[in-house]
């Protein structure tokens, strides 16, 4: 994970850990919560459009890095912007820290790529294995709830969750504990009900620090932080941590 994303996820240290409560007994599956850029859709993608902007594609890397350690600063800092307002921000930045002059045209070709993101190739066998096992599937975004819902129609996973859920409706970015507690909410249960799937460390520190279960996507580049209790399912990749999860929850019932 970058650096500036470690930061992020350093943020989340200071919150206090929540007991974790099953409200519908042991044995119901928990709710599968998906993060969804880089978890679910490819980033990477938007690696050529940087390079002709910038003349090399790590400046996206270090684009989304500031972006995701911007968020964080939203949430604890304030004042909240949409996503794709810190998008922007984030954007700018990086332009001015590499001494590049970006056109208007560019600037907002990339901002729209993020709405036209495709999925990562095991993303759809791995979603599907899990509904045949019977699994309620949510997905949980820092983009708007209008982005959220343009992102997952593009890249054709939308019919795979029954509900979307965005932070704007809470004013806070993931990992606060306000968002994984408004997905409990919303759908009636606690938050031991669910299990949160990410390839961001700090998502999964934050859902786990606020009740749920989590289960790590350790796609290329993404690592464990060191100082927090490891999710009981890991995996490289989708179909990996679809097997992980239903064997846990088939011991379980």
């Amino acid at each position: 994970m970058p650096a500036q994303a470690l930061r992020s996820t350093e943020m989340v240290a200071a919150m206090p850990p929540v007991a974790v409560t099953r409200s519908h007994g042991a044995f119901m599956k928990r709710i599968l919560v998906f993060d969804v850029n880089e978890t679910l859709l490819d980033v990477q993608a938007l690696d050529p459009v940087f390079d002709d902007a910038f003349g090399r594609g790590d400046a996206r890397r270090e684009w989304f890095s500031t972006l995701l350690l911007y968020s964080g600063v939203a949430s604890l800092a304030g004042p909240y912007e949409e996503f794709s307002t810190i998008a922007g921000a984030a954007l700018d930045m990086t332009a001015e820290r590499r001494g590049v002059r970006l056109s208007a045209v560019e600037r907002t070709g990339i901002l729209r790529g993020m709405l036209a993101l495709p999925a990562h190739p095991d993303v759809p066998r791995g979603l599907q294995r899990l509904r045949d096992a019977g699994f309620r599937l949510v997905a949980l975004s820092n983009s708007s709830q209008a982005a959220l819902e343009a992102q997952l129609t593009n890249a054709g996973l939308s019919p795979f969750f029954e509900r979307r859920f965005s932070v704007e409706a809470v004013r806070r970015f993931k990992p606060a504990a306000e968002v994984y507690q408004l997905v409990a909410r919303e759908l009636g249960v606690g938050t031991g009900d669910l299990r949160m799937v990410a390839a961001h460390a700090w998502d999964i520190v934050g859902a786990m620090r606020a009740g749920c279960s989590g289960a790590f996507v350790a796609r290329p580049g993404a690592v464990w932080y060191p100082l927090a209790p490891r999710p009981d399912v890991v995996g490289p990749d989708l179909p990996s941590i679809a097997q992980h999860v239903i064997a846990l929850e088939s011991a379980a019932s």
